[in-house]
């Protein structure tokens, strides 16, 4: 595979570390309050991304079993506990006064990775070379982690990365992968990872404590349901 089908994915890197860099000088300027107004704003806007995105299910029993089961297999795996000593290890290296750092991290790499623009884009791109799907919604996470990354931190920066490994993996998997553009697995992939998202929501807005990186195997048990379902029709 060649980089020069990997353009999407590297126009959204790009336009995800330009828009977090000017959120950070952005945020560096606001006081305190404003900040704390932000904050909430974003946690109410997440709130919004994830309700839109979780309507989008045609099988809810799906979404229910996927987190469900999701969160078992996280737990089990004690995700939440190693994510969050590895992004403690970097906010120490990167940003010790960056409190909001594994939550600005996990929010945007789920609002950038989650959904019908990743998918459908990344796999058009790998099979055809066509990344104007891409192009779009690099503009669009631009804009986004400038407004995330102002409230919450660098830690929407290094969104950046699951952008490339996830939004290229798909892109070079293209060929194998090409069953999920099914309209069934983009919208059942899509209402779960909306409400992991609303799961977010609450933790910004300090409401509930939720773990949502160990709900994050959810993401693979909601397309494989859907196949299963799909043997029985």
């Amino acid at each position: 595979m060649k980089i020069s089908n990997l353009s999407g994915t590297i126009v959204n890197v790009i336009t995800v570390l330009v828009g977090s860099g000017l959120g950070l000088l952005l945020g560096e300027k606001l006081p305190e309050r404003f900040k704390n107004t932000v904050i909430q704003a974003i946690g109410i806007f997440t709130f919004l991304i994830g309700t839109s995105m979780m309507l989008k299910a045609d099988n809810f029993i799906i979404v229910f079993l996927a987190l469900i089961v999701g969160g078992i297999t996280g737990e089990a795996l004690r995700l939440e506990e190693g994510l969050n000593t590895l992004t403690e290890r970097l906010r120490k290296k990167v940003s010790p006064n960056s409190p909001h750092f594994t939550e600005g991290f996990i929010t945007a790499t789920l609002i950038f990775c989650v959904g019908a623009m990743t998918v459908v884009g990344s796999i058009q791109e790998g099979l055809t070379g066509d990344a104007t799907l891409l192009y779009t919604k690099s503009v669009m996470d631009g804009i986004t982690s400038l407004t995330l990354a102002s409230g919450l931190g660098i830690g929407v920066m290094f969104s950046a990365v699951s952008v490339f490994l996830i939004q290229g993996g798909l892109t070079l998997l293209g060929s194998s992968l090409s069953f999920l553009m099914g309209a069934s697995y983009i919208n059942n992939l899509t209402s779960t990872g909306g409400l992991l998202i609303i799961g977010l929501g609450f933790e910004i807005l300090g409401i509930k404590k939720i773990k949502v990186v160990n709900l994050l195997p959810a993401l693979i048990y909601a397309p494989l349901f859907v196949y299963i379902v799909s043997l029985f029709k």
